[in-house]
């Protein structure tokens, strides 16, 4: 074994976080922790991750969900299009590959939704084969074990990949180690600890004390403001209208209430909406996504909106695969 595996090995048996998956880290268990962890931290993926097992406790179960209960289960976790993906992976599992999990990169990237990073991880991590799952805590890592001011480049991600494998040992171990060494001590914001690094003798960026400036800061991506006129629209019972969104899309297949992007009027509702009648205008919210903002208008009416369906109130979390975007909007309905 490297000095360099003996060193991270060495300090992740000490300090490696306790996390369900790893606890049983079955192939249905980490992909579906991988779909999960994509774009969302951690603690918010565990609670989303139990009730999954609990719904769903085999790849089989969820292959043979709903996808709108898939999409329920999902809801508030965002990126939606993860859940569908998942769902569309543990169907080609279940259906063509005989309901195993493939070990083979090549056939795991066959997958919905499973690209180089996660057909890594799950190869090294369930069946330890000898490769690196490179994601931003490796590259981060890299970039100042090495000073590589390139690393966010396609050659810089590379060089990240052949340094690790240069030096790999116990695959599942190491790169769970190198992530938790991101997460826990190589910090991407503010100084590293570097007292507490099993890499300081190795780090060139230690050495020179320019860990700070490395990796270099990558420029914020913009985001468009966009205005939504939204509609919460309720029937002779209290019922609000609930439509489907498209298939494609920003929330594709998700649930939704009635609405139009731009900003409208009472006039412009009745106009869009001819069965509504007592149009009033509640308020505003927001909410973002990665690359949007969305400011929100929020009228109330009471009638039925063609090609929506109406469901209770206390009934919209239970049957409606509704986004954290529109449920919000119900916080206006106290005021």
């Amino acid at each position: 074994m490297s000095e360099f595996s003996e060193a991270l090995l060495s300090w992740y048996r000490a300090h490696r976080r306790v996390l369900p998956w790893r606890e049983d880290p079955s192939p249905y268990h980490v992909l579906l922790s991988e779909f999960m962890l994509q774009q969302t931290r951690v603690d918010t993926a565990i609670p989303y991750y139990e009730r999954f097992l609990a719904v769903y406790p085999t790849i089989q179960d969820l292959a043979k969900a709903k996808e709108e209960d898939v999409l329920r289960l999902w809801q508030g976790l965002g990126y939606y299009s993860r859940a569908k993906n998942l769902h569309k992976a543990a169907i080609k599992i279940s259906e063509s590959l005989h309901g195993i999990t493939p070990s083979e990169i090549d056939t795991l990237r066959t997958l919905p939704g499973v690209g180089p990073y996660m057909s890594h991880a799950v190869a090294s991590i369930v069946f330890n084969q000898p490769v690196v799952a490179v994601d931003g805590n490796l590259l981060r890592v890299y970039s100042r074990l090495a000073c590589d001011d390139g690393v966010f480049e396609p050659a810089g991600t590379r060089r990240c990949e052949s340094y690790y494998l240069e030096r790999i040992d116990e695959p599942s171990a190491f790169n769970q180690a190198l992530m938790d060494l991101g997460e826990l001590v190589c910090l991407p914001s503010g100084a590293p600890l570097c007292d507490q690094c099993p890499f300081r003798s190795f780090c060139l960026a230690h050495k020179r004390g320019k860990e700070t400036d490395y990796p270099p800061k990558k420029k914020a991506p913009s985001v468009k403001n966009v205005t939504i006129t939204m509609v919460l629209a309720f029937d002779l019972t209290g019922a609000v209208a609930v439509r489907r969104r498209k298939e494609n899309g920003l929330l594709a297949s998700m649930d939704e209430f009635p609405n139009v992007e731009g900003e409208a009027n009472e006039k412009d509702l009745l106009n869009l909406f001819p069965g509504l009648t007592n149009i009033s205008f509640l308020g505003t919210t927001a909410h973002r996504f990665s690359h949007l903002l969305w400011d929100i208008r929020v009228y109330q009416a009471q009638g039925v909106v063609e090609g929506a369906r109406h469901v209770p109130v206390e009934e919209l979390k239970t049957r409606c695969s509704l986004p954290t975007a529109f449920l919000k909007t119900l916080r206006l309905l106290k005021k």
